[in-house]
């Protein structure tokens, strides 16, 4: 389908904007992931996109349309863990010490990295991952090996320089057809949406109030639970659980983050069981996050 259709549905205003259909939304994103329409008429129409703004079913067309192009490779017992791909600019990682945690447990977590995307310009669960030895029930994939056209965009994306619905799509790719996913979430707006769009793709779903929009907990926040068209509410608070991690407010350099994974405070290893916690009750592997804490202690 002509591609200024869609460029015209997002792009002239808020009186003659309309939304796309689940099919249109689909051919959208096929033309723009194949590239057969000139980069500025993608970027045109992200930006648009954006500023309209998406809805759910746009979302759930194109991922429709990634699930086509995305070679899987399964991996049993494992939860997905939904990083965004412009990483962490004030915190270190833990999923490399939340995944040690893990090893006795028989939960296998699934990460996904890539190349650096706007907007934050932090350190990305990639370059932990090529610095860092993980644990055998840690799986990383490499988007440029699993899902090649969705990184070719990175230039792009670069370009552009801002957030665009690229940023919300990506996050969890079902690359190792995963039963479980757990996604970070900024704002208690944004949970309904988020289980709209991904809840149908698992068995569980959850989403966590996380560090940075990561799936990590770092302070107090709450947890959604989605299942069988239910979402259940949970506030974590670490200092029920003795933890008095002290979140960093300054940037963070990759060495900084490595030193700390490589050398873990006592408190940075109580947080990484707690969220290990977190991750055995979203598997239901406990019925409780309380319950799977005193397994692990």
């Amino acid at each position: 389908m002509d591609f200024f259709k869609y460029i015209h549905a997002v792009g002239t205003g808020p009186k003659g904007n309309r939304d796309l259909s689940f099919e249109e939304s689909k051919d959208m994103m096929e033309q723009i992931l194949k590239q057969t329409i000139p980069s500025e008429q993608a970027a045109a129409f992200l930006l648009g996109w954006r500023l309209k703004p998406e809805t759910t079913l746009e979302f759930r067309g194109a991922i429709d349309a990634c699930d086509s192009f995305v070679k899987k490779t399964t991996v049993k017992n494992s939860l997905e863990l939904g990083y965004p791909f412009d990483g962490k600019a004030k915190n270190p990682y833990i999923f490399p010490l939340v995944a040690k945690v893990l090893q006795d447990s028989g939960l296998n977590l699934v990460l996904i990295g890539d190349d650096l995307t706007p907007a934050k310009g932090g350190i990305t669960v990639k370059d932990i991952c090529s610095k860092v030895q993980l644990s055998p029930n840690a799986h990383y994939f490499d988007r440029k090996d699993f899902f090649k056209e969705i990184s070719d965009l990175r230039e792009l994306r670069m370009k552009l320089g801002l957030r665009t619905g690229f940023n919300t799509i990506e996050k969890l790719p079902h690359v190792a057809n995963s039963e479980y996913a757990i996604t970070g979430v900024f704002h208690k707006p944004y949970v309904k949406k988020y289980v709209e769009i991904f809840s149908e793709r698992y068995k569980r779903f959850a989403l966590i109030q996380g560090n940075e929009g990561t799936p990590e907990l770092f302070s107090k926040g709450r947890l959604w639970i989605s299942q069988d068209s239910e979402v259940e509410e949970i506030i974590i608070d670490p200092a029920h659980f003795g933890i008095n991690y002290t979140k960093s407010w300054e940037d963070i350099s990759l060495e900084d983050s490595l030193e700390q994974l490589n050398k873990p405070s006592s408190e940075y290893i109580k947080l990484a069981k707690l969220n290990a916690s977190v991750y055995l009750f979203v598997t239901e592997n406990a019925k409780s996050i309380d319950e799977a804490w005193q397994k692990l202690n």
